[in-house]
């Protein structure tokens, strides 16, 4: 497959049966944003460094030394909003919406031994795609059709140059069939599909057999017959379409195909995990709940409660 537009000489490529799947999608129609050449031009500013080591404990990123940081957070801040993280680019710390370490925390320990290659649909900045790596997996796909979410990503793989890692600003839907992942990750998007039975499809196409995928999105409390459609948005999300119960969610995992299905977690969601901070601006999780009963979204509806489940792909 052709470089993209922000991978550099020396930066490492596909190898193998991923870059044999590369091959077969056409990426031209997902490269299409007029602001590209602006955050191109913002990548070739970020100042040289040499990079000692890459920190993944909760601050992703790079460590050294003689960087000139005020270039550095200067050419960030430009790639705002920083939505998943949170990031330390050498002494530049990017207080990202998201905690996503603390989802990391709570898939941990559901990620199997021996994963040769991963896949995380949605991935947003990358941050659980080096966090899979730090876990043990050999080669690290991340997919997200938002341009800007690949050029944050690309200004930590300029200094990590990480051969583990890739990113391609695609959607699901592009990727065809490729049975070829022992693990895959949803966190966060089943709820933004408006066919959510195709999404759950379209990931079990993309593990092998026997292949594990891990699932988190908004829930509802009820049984399995319990889904909630909102009428108009949900805590101000024009995009959300579906939040079945975590029994209806099982059901439907079950109608396409996985076994082995089982809730590892439901969590509230709280500011200590999504707020605002200034690297985003515009409003977080605060402005979205009724400020008279915190129980409730400004439209009455509950709560964001998540869910992470696992399911396997038969054998």
């Amino acid at each position: 497959m052709k470089p993209l537009p922000w991978q550099q000489a020396n930066w490492p490529r596909c190898t193998g049966d991923l870059a044999a799947l590369g091959q077969q999608i056409d990426f031209d129609p997902w490269l299409k944003h007029g602001n590209l050449p602006r955050w191109l031009e913002i990548l070739r500013q970020l100042p040289p460094a040499t990079v000692n080591e890459f920190g993944t404990a909760r601050w992703v990123g790079p460590v050294g030394h003689s960087v000139d940081s005020n270039k550095l957070r200067h050419a960030l801040e430009q790639l705002k909003p920083w939505r998943k993280g949170p990031y330390r680019l050498f002494d530049v710390e990017i207080d990202t919406e998201w905690r996503s370490d603390l989802k990391w925390d709570r898939i941990r320990s559901a990620i199997p031994r021996d994963v040769k290659q991963a896949l995380d649909v949605g991935c947003g900045s990358g941050y659980h795609l080096w966090r899979l790596a730090e876990a043990g997996c050999e080669q690290v796909l991340g997919i997200d059709p938002s341009l800007l979410f690949a050029i944050q990503f690309a200004a930590l793989q300029h200094y990590a140059l990480d051969p583990r890692i890739h990113y391609w600003p695609i959607p699901l839907e592009a990727m065809p069939r490729s049975d070829l992942f022992d693990l895959a990750l949803s966190m966060g998007v089943l709820y933004h599909r408006r066919s959510p039975i195709d999404h759950l499809t379209q990931l079990k196409d993309q593990l092998r057999p026997g292949g594990r995928l891990i699932l988190e999105t908004l829930v509802v409390e009820g049984d399995r017959n319990t889904v909630l459609t909102p009428a108009d948005r949900y805590a101000r999300m024009r995009n959300c379409w579906f939040l079945p119960s975590v029994e209806a969610l099982a059901l439907w995992l079950e109608r396409c195909g996985f076994v082995d299905i089982q809730c590892i977690d439901q969590t509230w969601t709280t500011s200590d995990e999504q707020r605002l901070t200034p690297w985003i601006g515009g409003q977080s999780l605060e402005s979205s709940l009724d400020p008279g009963d915190p129980t409730r979204t400004v439209e009455g509806h509950p709560a964001p409660l998540r869910a992470t489940l696992i399911a396997n792909r038969p054998a």
